[in-house]
């Protein structure tokens, strides 16, 4: 502001018309910002439900054709249902084509000690002796991720968005890290395309505060122009 600006300021709010007229513009400029954000979360919204609903019907073939593979390698539910941890802290079921061995999760208290993952809060390991033949193939092609557009469709995760994190590693955030929890997770996220598991924790957690902060459509659409090439290549999988 400038100085004449300032003056004409404060000359207004020496008058009770003069102060009834700032708290208006200040309410309307408070109604303006929430509606702008209100308008941009319901066009996102529309947004993931629309090439959800789109992508479940494209992808029933391939859901078929994969689901017999993994029921033809080993017995078990052909999809997994895991505990994650939403947009502030709310908690709801991700769903994945089972790519290990059903006793997955016991196994892997076994094997915590081999976490490759810098920082050990979230657990990867390369030739993890738990994921099968058809789990690899669809691990490397992301193919196992592809039931979780069945949570976008029912609102628990959005297209574009931090991936959401399981309750163990949650309880080990620091306040930065926890920064991820204001978004609502999604498919595809900065990491996601710019190297995947080969990145480690912190930079994780950098970039998904990069996009917290820096979101909106275009870059939504930039990721998920940036996803396919990620996903083709298997670049960073395990």
């Amino acid at each position: 502001m400038t100085e004449q600006e300032i003056v004409a300021y404060w000359s207004q709010a020496g008058t009770p018309l003069g102060r009834a007229r700032l708290r208006w513009r200040a309410a309307r400029k408070r109604w303006l910002w929430a509606f702008t954000l209100a308008l941009a979360h319901a066009l996102k919204r529309l947004f993931d439900i629309l090439v959800s609903f789109c992508a479940l019907l494209a992808l029933a073939p391939l859901f078929a054709v994969t689901a017999l593979a993994i029921r033809l390698e080993s017995d078990g539910p052909v999809f997994f249902g895991q505990g994650r941890v939403g947009y502030r802290g709310r908690p709801f079921k991700m769903w994945k084509f089972r790519s290990m061995v059903p006793n997955a999760d016991k196994l892997k208290d076994q094997l915590l000690a081999q976490n490759q993952m810098q920082g050990g809060v979230t657990f990867k390991m390369k030739d993890d002796p738990r994921i099968t033949r058809v789990g690899k193939f669809i691990r490397k092609y992301s193919i196992d991720e592809l039931p979780q557009f069945w949570n976008v469709f029912r609102g628990d995760m959005s297209v574009v968005g931090p991936r959401p994190p399981v309750p163990r590693e949650v309880a080990l955030y620091t306040p930065e890290d926890r920064q991820r929890l204001l978004a609502q997770p999604g498919l595809t996220c900065f990491w996601q395309v710019g190297g995947r598991s080969d990145i480690d924790f912190a930079g994780q957690v950098r970039l998904d505060v990069a996009y917290i902060q820096s979101s909106s459509v275009w870059v939504d659409f930039k990721l998920l122009f940036l996803t396919i090439p990620a996903v083709l290549l298997g670049k960073g999988a395990m």
